[in-house]
């Protein structure tokens, strides 16, 4: 997913835009807060990582993002319907893992790629967090991308001694991935925390910061597409605005 990807020019998007479009992609997409009224704005927020992703130049996430979701609406409105019994059930249940699960992890994806850790420090130095918040969240923007990268790392060593599907030794690769995979991802969250702590995030001092964030156009955009969204799915719950498309 490029999670690995420099991020050394100026992001399109503030880091606090970043939090807050997870933030409603979490409670409103997985947690699929306001029903059937928010459909249209659940279709939106679908999308408004796909093109960030664009934007800052993800092609590859880009393209498997668009058409996993592109099939997720295609078989929910043109196959579905005409499925029943298990294979109906087992339908919906992979539309509800495509549509539920992906928007989050694309924006997920799209958040720890373009946010550099110093641009998310001083982020969370404006909202004026407590280092309780920022310490472990600015461990985990080094902590996916590093284990990202040491699960590729197993994967091709273990692609050597034929531990891969297809084969001789495919019953060995639970056994042979996960438990390096676990190892490492303890490992790996220590050596975070104490250089975390040694670049002095848990001292008592406030830390400068040369790096600058600010609100630019996309993050205006965003964020009023994101409280029109809001707006709109409260009056159609109220009755103020028709609801056309609720079932």
């Amino acid at each position: 997913m490029e999670l690995m990807k420099s991020t050394s020019k100026k992001s399109l998007v503030d880091p606090r835009t970043k939090m807050l479009l997870l933030t409603f992609v979490s409670v409103f997409v997985l947690g699929n807060a306001g029903g059937l009224y928010a459909n249209e704005f659940r279709c939106i927020l679908n999308y408004i990582p796909l093109f960030l992703l664009l934007a800052s130049g993800r092609l590859s996430t880009f393209v498997k993002g668009f058409v996993l979701m592109a099939a997720g609406y295609l078989i929910q409105f043109f196959i579905a319907p005409h499925l029943h019994g298990t294979l109906g059930f087992l339908c919906l249940a992979i539309i509800g893992i495509v549509l539920r699960f992906i928007p989050g992890i694309l924006t997920g994806v799209y958040v720890v790629s373009t946010t550099t850790v110093s641009e998310f420090i001083c982020a969370m130095e404006k909202l004026h967090l407590p280092q309780v918040i920022t310490i472990p969240l600015s461990v985990m923007f080094r902590f996916f991308p590093t284990v990202v990268e040491e699960a590729s790392s197993i994967n091709k060593a273990m692609a050597m001694r034929d531990i891969k599907f297809g084969g001789k030794k495919v019953l060995k690769m639970v056994e042979y991935r996960l438990i390096p995979m676990m190892t490492c991802s303890v490992k790996i969250g220590q050596e975070l925390s104490a250089a975390s702590l040694t670049r002095g995030l848990g001292g008592p001092e406030k830390r400068t910061n040369i790096c600058k964030i600010g609100f630019g156009f996309c993050d205006f955009l965003v964020i009023l597409l994101l409280i029109g969204g809001t707006t709109y799915t409260i009056l159609r719950a109220c009755g103020v605005i028709p609801d056309f498309f609720a079932k």
